[in-house]
């Protein structure tokens, strides 16, 4: 992933992002402390900030996984003689 200068990064606060996300800010917390956004403490007293980036790429990897879910669950649904054929060998006398 290519290096973003750090006059480009914009960062949110974590109301900005539970509202983009539309989860709770304690959820965007939880977020950060598992790594799965890039945040950081700014300033004095320090307040959290996360990368806008890190936001993307989260729902990013959420829609993946979502996708991913529903390939599987068709899969699941889906008849193997449908997929695979009968089985049955065809003799033409």
């Amino acid at each position: 992933m290519p290096k973003i200068p750090p006059s480009e990064v914009r960062l949110l606060t974590p109301a900005q992002v539970a509202e983009i996300i539309a989860i709770s800010i304690d959820d965007v917390m939880a977020l950060v402390q598992r790594g799965e956004l890039r945040g950081m403490r700014v300033g004095s007293p320090g307040r959290w900030r996360i990368e806008e980036a890190s936001v993307g790429e989260y729902l990013d990897a959420q829609i993946e996984l979502t996708r991913r879910a529903a390939l599987w669950q068709q899969s699941q649904e889906a008849s193997f003689p449908e997929l695979w054929g009968t089985g049955e060998v065809r003799h033409d006398d």
